[in-house]
């Protein structure tokens, strides 16, 4: 099968390669792969144990070939979308993924396609997870998104207006129409020196919450948030606390599986929107993940394997 993948241990360079298919073990599913999402941990989360040449990826979605003889619960041709990661025997990057039956895997609902389908399990797990956590919000509360425009953002934005929140969400000028149009009520521009004040002239008093999703970003967000609030550090920032603000990572145990499947149907019935900034070919891949790389998205890049 083609895949991309670390050549060999201790290797810098992701090359495109002809690799055996996966053989599955009891407890995990062969999975035919036709649409993979892009993310920026796709190189780099690797097992201590792994197998070279090891394919890369983290996240997909496609139709099972094949389940192991433990495997309950699946069958052949069931359509699925998946996270796969930290596997010995490689990731989501191929034609073909040996997936454990105890990982992340959410059925595909009618009507939903495959590059669709392998946007929404990162950043949906993600961002639920992160919403589970704020318990500073009231309804009719305050919510700061520091980078609402890529594909965490994006849903965060939905999710949030759809607890009656009010969201405030930072990104480049050029994406806030956009970022308008899925339910923020105050866009800035964080190259501009003067955001905070903007959002402090929006709620005075700051907003009862923040979700940074950059790196570096946690610090900054404190900036607009009211003593005693809460912020949410998706790439697990842990600056200093002041004026009471409580600041946590997700809670990566939170078991957010079902709300998961909600949002997959939600989606597939038009309720949700997933921004796809672009659509690559499988052979095109390393040019999707060297823009994902630059932390300047908007939405999800997904790859579509023929």
């Amino acid at each position: 099968m083609k895949a991309f993948v670390i050549p060999r241990a201790g290797a810098t360079t992701i090359e495109m390669a002809e690799v055996l298919r996966p053989q599955i073990a009891d407890d995990e599913l062969l999975v035919r792969v036709y649409g993979i999402g892009v993310g920026i941990h796709d190189s780099y989360f690797l097992p201590q144990n792994a197998l070279y040449p090891y394919v890369i990826g983290i996240e997909a979605a496609g139709v099972i070939e094949q389940t192991g003889g433990s495997v309950t619960g699946y069958q052949p041709g069931d359509r699925i979308a998946f996270v796969s990661s930290m596997q010995p025997k490689g990731g989501t990057w191929a034609q073909f993924a040996a997936v454990s039956a105890a990982s992340l895997i959410i059925p595909i609902p009618s009507g939903m396609d495959f590059v669709t389908a392998a946007a929404i399990p990162v950043a949906g797990n993600t961002v639920l997870r992160a919403l589970s956590a704020l318990s500073a919000v009231p309804s009719g509360g305050s919510l700061f998104i520091a980078g609402g425009s890529g594909a965490i953002g994006t849903l965060g934005i939905q999710l949030a207006r759809q607890r009656g929140w009010r969201v405030g969400a930072s990104a480049s000028a050029a994406n806030h129409d956009y970022m308008i149009r899925l339910g923020v009520e105050k866009a800035v521009d964080y190259h501009d020196p003067d955001w905070a004040r903007q959002l402090r002239e929006w709620m005075p008093s700051g907003v009862d919450a923040a979700m940074a999703i950059q790196p570096g970003a946690t610090t900054d967000a404190l900036r607009v948030v009211k003593d005693g609030g809460q912020a949410i550090s998706i790439s697990g920032d842990a600056p200093a606390t002041e004026r009471g603000i409580r600041i946590e990572s997700i809670p990566y145990q939170a078991d957010v599986r079902g709300e998961l499947m909600q949002l997959m149907s939600e989606v597939a019935a038009g309720h949700v929107h997933v921004e796809l900034e672009q659509v690559h070919r499988f052979e095109d891949a390393l040019a999707a993940l060297a823009k994902v790389q630059t932390r300047h998205a908007k939405g999800k890049r997904v790859l579509r394997v023929a």
